[in-house]
């Protein structure tokens, strides 16, 4: 097959046929999408496309996974037709391939037990705390903020150490690593794990690339984002939002408007595709922690403390989660290569002990985006070898202080309003 030939079975054309390209190798994952383990939107992203780095990135036991491919293979690319498509940076996909072969050879990606452990065992301890705290003190308004501060941080760092195990980072087999992630995010969180996956896969596939990023859903009915689609927008006359103050609303409404989303879109997700035991697992969340603390305050006072816990823990969610991605280049996907795809949508918070704890060591975005799969305790290892390839091929390697990566979501959104509003007006 040709490049050409390839490109028009990106899922839109006639027939809707999904084709991509692993190692030169022609697959029709047409039907496979919707069965795909890790989601049924994240695979279609690359239809059309070559998929090899994306491929090697999610996926830890290739020889399992080839074994899928097989009854999927159509053919392979033509003799005459190149390895990479023309608009992709050989010599950078080549250096990188390397860089990947070299930090295997080095166990970076082999996960520490120990310090996983470590993490989780934390985790339950800001748990039993925050319920403790209530108990042995009562609900007076110190030990009151005091339990709502240690609930929220467990539940924030119980979202990063599930992350860790959507990832297949905590243990070798993906299937221990389901499975406890089942366990963290559903029974002790109250979220589907399958949602959670569905929705993050996706947004590591193609970050920041308007359709495929979930995470630029709020774009534009709340916010909006980037120049391209700003000035867009714009010129279409559409206002949803007075997006040139969005730069000020952004600190209030922004963790408002993701718990009811999360919320409803949780069990609309699980209705939907029929995640029955999800379903039950979220039920049973939130039926345990009403047997845990409707007792210590009674039900009104549960709900004042559990939905307050919540917005903080929304507030520090959206601005760590967002510090990485919003002040970057914004745009449709434009079929980059994978180190320029991720390099142009992500940028590192610098590394302290804080920093690593509070962020759950997404303070190192560019290597966890680059290599999805390995354990975060051996970003800070990989980053000096990152940035000698950024610097080797002209890739700017961005690195702020915390305080300033959340300043910079700020004066992106101004921006991205600014330019919405010239082209609104004219």
């Amino acid at each position: 097959f040709t490049w050409e030939e390839i490109g028009i079975r990106n899922g839109r054309g006639q027939g809707r046929e999904q084709w991509l390209v692993i190692d030169r190798k022609v697959y029709d994952v047409s039907k496979f999408s919707k069965t795909h383990p890790g989601g049924s939107r994240v695979i279609g992203h690359y239809a059309g496309q070559d998929a090899t780095d994306a491929f090697v990135a999610f996926h830890n036991d290739k020889s399992m996974v080839k074994k899928y491919l097989k009854s999927l293979l159509i053919g392979e690319l033509a003799p005459d037709q190149p390895s990479f498509e023309t608009n992709k940076k050989k010599s950078l996909l080549e250096d990188f391939r390397e860089l990947r072969c070299t930090i295997e050879k080095m166990g970076l990606l082999r996960p520490n037990y120990y310090f996983f452990s470590l993490i989780f065992l934390h985790l339950l301890v800001l748990e039993a705390a925050s319920w403790l705290v209530l108990w042995y003190f009562g609900i007076s308004l110190v030990p009151f903020l005091a339990g709502m501060v240690l609930f929220t941080t467990a539940q924030i760092q119980m979202g990063w150490f599930q992350h860790d195990l959507g990832h297949c980072s905590v243990f070798k087999k993906p299937r221990w690593n389901h499975l406890l992630q089942i366990v963290v995010i559903n029974v002790l969180k109250g979220l589907p794990a399958s949602w959670w996956n569905h929705l993050h896969n996706q947004h590591h596939a193609k970050p920041n690339c308007f359709r495929k990023d979930p995470d630029l859903n709020m774009h534009p009915l709340l916010f909006s984002l980037g120049k391209t689609l700003s000035v867009e927008l714009g010129k279409q006359k559409k206002k949803f939002m007075p997006y040139n103050y969005q730069h000020k609303y952004f600190v209030l409404l922004a963790p408002l408007a993701l718990i009811p989303f999360f919320q409803l879109s949780i069990f609309y997700f699980a209705i939907k595709r029929k995640k029955w035991l999800d379903l039950i697992l979220i039920v049973a969340f939130n039926i345990r922690v009403c047997l845990m603390y409707v007792p210590l305050m009674g039900f009104k006072t549960f709900m004042m403390y559990y939905w307050l816990s919540r917005y903080l823990e929304s507030t520090w969610f959206i601005w760590v989660s967002q510090m990485n991605h919003i002040p970057m280049h914004i745009d449709y996907d434009k079929n980059k290569d994978w180190v320029s795809t991720q390099l142009h949508a992500t940028c590192n918070v610098n590394q302290s002990v804080f920093n690593d704890w509070f962020t759950g060591h997404l303070n190192f975005q560019i290597e966890h985006h680059l290599f999805p799969t390995m354990p975060r305790h051996n970003y800070w290892k990989v980053a000096p070898l990152v940035k000698s390839l950024c610097d080797k091929h002209d890739i700017e390697y961005k690195s702020k202080t915390l305080l300033t990566a959340f300043v910079d979501i700020l004066h992106s959104l101004k921006d991205s309003g600014e330019h919405w509003l010239e082209a609104y007006l004219h």
